[in-house]
């Protein structure tokens, strides 16, 4: 079985988990703790200090860590970093599902998933556990800030791995919806099929020679009606997770979706608090069987893309009428 992480000594704040550090068991050039601790974290050497008077480090039991606590190889500290101001992403969340094992969300545009980089705050995962008053709440997987749709979380921490399994074992069925340029002589529908890598620290992933790792179909919907340029809406089904991995394919047909900051070309970055531009990139359905309950679950999102919903990113009016989504839930057939 796994190894579960310690329970953390501190609070949540603002649905934000405490920072964990583990000290090398190997040692190193550090006396105290405090060394140690400089030369690892980013902040400067006062604020640590700062930090260490306060008590703001503490152990597994909670006892704080003296200024001059002696170097102790692998002990765990824990602590809060600092919550920096973020720009409130000002749509709403609605819930799907929920039940006693697991909540579904559609989420908008421009909201992380998880705290992560600039993002922490103002997060799919932090509003939940505050808006729901369920700490313990975790995500299943990981959905682009830039993406909007459906998003699985877990209520129970000692369900997660089920849960995460089913995306880690492909046993997931996920549709996604783009709009993008039409080309009347892309012929689809058709499966895509590449390798695709991202380098750490690169914005974008890249199609490269090699053993394929990256399978999409691309489906046809329909064409919205009559525009300066031809506009269509397609069904993208991801077969494989690599990242970035439908906005590379259906940039690679020549049929970018509307919105890409990154694909076919890099743009410069929006202001914080620019939510002018969505992706037109929906996680409309997630399809599953529950690992605990054994029901079969399907859910839908009721976003969309070519008038969003009132409250959304370029929202349309009110009545513009948006597909209807919701979720249906049905127990298994019996084996045989």
């Amino acid at each position: 079985m796994p190894r579960r992480s310690p329970p953390a000594p501190l609070p949540q704040r603002q649905g934000v988990d405490p920072s964990r550090l583990r000290l090398p068991t190997t040692g190193g050039p550090w006396t105290t703790i405090r060394d140690h601790l400089v030369d690892r974290l980013a902040p400067p050497a006062e604020v640590i200090d700062a930090m260490l008077r306060s008590g703001a480090f503490v152990t597994a039991d909670g006892s704080p860590v003296a200024p001059d606590a002696p170097y102790a190889p692998g002990t765990s500290l824990w602590f809060h970093r600092e919550l920096r101001p973020e720009p409130p992403v000002p749509f709403p969340l609605p819930v799907v599902h929920r039940d006693e094992h697991i909540v579904v969300v559609d989420k908008p545009h421009f909201l992380a998933t998880t705290p992560r980089g600039s993002h922490i705050t103002e997060t799919a995962l932090a509003r939940l556990r505050r808006e729901l008053g369920v700490p313990g709440l975790g995500a299943a997987h990981r959905l682009d800030r830039l993406t909007a749709g459906l998003v699985l979380f877990i209520v129970r921490p000692q369900e997660r791995g089920a849960y995460q399994n089913l995306f880690r074992d492909r046993r997931v069925h996920k549709e996604y919806e783009a709009l993008a340029p039409f080309d009347e002589a892309l012929e689809l529908p058709r499966t895509v099929i590449s390798r695709i890598e991202k380098e750490r620290g690169v914005l974008t992933a890249r199609e490269v020679p090699g053993e394929p790792n990256a399978i999409s179909r691309v489906e046809l919907l329909d064409l919205l009606p009559p525009a300066r340029t031809p506009v269509a809406r397609y069904r993208l089904v991801p077969l494989t997770g690599r990242t970035h991995q439908l906005r590379v394919h259906m940039n690679a047909l020549g049929v970018p979706i509307i919105g890409d900051p990154l694909y076919p070309v890099v743009r410069d970055a929006t202001e914080p608090g620019d939510f002018r531009e969505p992706l037109k990139l929906l996680a409309r359905v997630l399809e599953f069987r529950d690992p605990v309950t054994g029901l079969e679950h399907r859910f839908t999102s009721a976003r969309d893309l070519t008038g969003e919903p009132p409250g959304a990113p370029g929202g349309a009016p009110a009545g513009s009428g948006p597909p209807p989504g919701g979720c249906r839930s049905r127990a298994a057939p019996p084996p045989g």
